[in-house]
């Protein structure tokens, strides 16, 4: 990736989009972010992202927001909403982001969805799938979306997530039927490292702490992400 031009985050605000943005500035990264609120938007500020104020939920916003003067090489989303949410942006939020990146040639779109969506719906416990079923078709409405965009993608779905510093333990696989937790700061270091492999391209991940998967699965090959 070029250190000319900006990775454009959606999710900055909490969570692994805040890691992932914190990560970048930490490797010397230009990093454009888009917020709703001034208080989450402050906080980043200080540490060096360009912030934009709007809401992926409106296509105007999000276009310019990608579509501005600063050259977006890449685009990595986090957004994602509550079971309890009215209004969740899992798909539309998503779809307003990747049709903006169709119009602004972008290099690479990353999307951070669950595991859950898509085939490793197999991995879910049936009680987890239930509580999140809303959610988790909307996200996979998101992937089926960005993989018929004609952009160049890597969609990684993380196990269940925990606020804790970053382990360097943290492991991709392709193989749906695999489950576990990772740490948020993990999560954020394997999407940022995505960046910049090929390997990576069109590829669809699951992330998860190699000492954190749940006992009784398959046998499974951890993703290779080759040289990033």
């Amino acid at each position: 990736m070029s250190s000319t031009s900006y990775i454009f985050v959606a999710g900055a605000s909490r969570g692994v989009g805040q890691e992932i943005a914190k990560y970048l500035i930490a490797q010397d990264m230009k990093v454009k972010a888009l917020f709703r609120t001034e208080i989450a938007a402050k906080e980043l500020e200080a540490t060096g992202v360009l912030t934009v104020m709007g809401d992926a939920l409106n296509t105007s916003d999000v276009e310019r927001a990608i579509l501005g003067d600063e050259p977006i090489q890449a685009v990595i989303t986090t957004l994602g909403g509550l079971p309890t949410n009215d209004v969740k942006p899992d798909f539309i939020g998503n779809k307003n982001l990747i049709d903006a990146a169709v119009k602004a040639g972008v290099q690479k779109f990353i999307l951070v969805t669950s595991i859950g969506a898509g085939d490793s719906v197999i991995a879910m416990p049936p009680q987890a799938l239930e509580a999140l079923k809303p959610v988790l078709i909307l996200k996979e409405q998101a992937e089926q979306y960005l993989m018929n965009s004609g952009l160049n993608y890597t969609i990684i779905r993380p196990g269940g997530l925990k606020s804790e510093p970053a382990t360097g333990n943290g492991i991709l696989t392709a193989d749906p039927r695999i489950v576990g937790s990772i740490h948020r700061a993990d999560v954020a270091q394997l999407v940022c490292r995505c960046l910049n492999s090929t390997n990576a391209n069109h590829q669809v991940l699951s992330a998860l702490d190699k000492n954190m998967i749940y006992p009784g699965l398959p046998e499974f090959v951890e993703f290779d992400l080759g040289n990033w």
